[in-house]
């Protein structure tokens, strides 16, 4: 059974909504984003998205686009990614690992030996938001016979093609909160609650929303309609806040801490 499954039924089981906190490989470093996972981990953290650092993002914010230049000067690739994942395996962290990365990493690795590395590192679910859905089939295909979750976005804009998106999904449909990239803020989309009726009422699947959130309140408000929560833009900039910290040994797990301890009030 795939790890996200397990989850979410655990998580059903107990009345309790996932929060997904996001991450961006390699910021600063490989070795720093392993303990950060496990922090995130103790913190209480259900379902973990690993961001492949890309050059030319069209989702990302300025906060993950930051992010995503630190980690690109350390030479972090999608294999890169994918072995943080293993890594932090062996560090005992047992929670489902989605990667998160747009199509062009995948199609220069080959989707067989892609699907190989997945499996082989032990990856629950797949984003890849410019992956149109009429262009996703063959993908869709590889990640099925692999056991792993490919995960659709859908927006407010998805409108009539909302059925359509969803009805194919597996594991979990990522709803976004909001026009626009990711980042932090304090007011959504004015029709976003009835957007996400529209989208449990097509889904068979738990559905998460993300983009945006970056308060106990935000989580507490959507926990209440959606099955997760992911945070992603709060989290980074977290840990971009606390690279001082994390560059010095002697300061190194104060910085972790901070970051744990954020994630945990957001959990309340």
């Amino acid at each position: 059974m795939n790890r996200i499954d397990q989850t979410f039924a655990s998580l059903k089981q107990q009345n309790k909504t996932a929060m997904m906190p996001y991450l961006t490989v390699g910021d600063p470093d490989i070795r720093t984003t392993v303990d950060i996972i496990l922090e995130l981990e103790s913190a209480g953290a259900d379902i973990i998205e690993l961001g492949v650092p890309y050059s030319d993002p069209l989702a990302d914010g300025p906060v993950i686009q930051r992010a995503s230049e630190r980690a690109l000067k350390n030479k972090v690739t999608i294999r890169t990614a994918m072995e943080t994942a293993r890594l932090a395996r062996e560090r005992g962290s047992q929670l489902p690992f989605i990667l998160f990365t747009y199509y062009n990493p995948v199609l220069q690795t080959g989707f067989d030996t892609f699907f190989e590395e997945v499996v082989k590192h032990d990856i629950s679910g797949l984003i890849i938001p410019d992956l149109p859905l009429e262009e996703c089939e063959q993908i869709r295909s590889l990640a099925h016979a692999a056991g792993i979750h490919l995960v659709p976005l859908v927006a407010p804009t998805s409108h009539e093609r909302i059925a359509s998106i969803v009805s194919e999904a597996t594991g979990l449909v990522y709803c976004v909160s909001s026009l626009g990239v990711t980042g932090e803020r304090t007011d959504f989309y004015s029709g976003v609650d009835n957007f996400l009726e529209t989208v449990k009422r097509y889904s068979k699947v738990p559905i998460v929303i993300g983009f945006g959130i970056s308060s106990q309140e935000q989580v507490a408000r959507f926990s209440k309609i959606c099955d997760g929560v992911v945070v992603g833009s709060a989290i980074v900039r977290q840990v971009e806040s606390n690279i001082p910290l994390l560059e010095k040994e002697d300061t190194r797990e104060q910085g972790l801490l901070q970051i744990r301890e954020f994630v945990a009030q957001l959990i309340g």
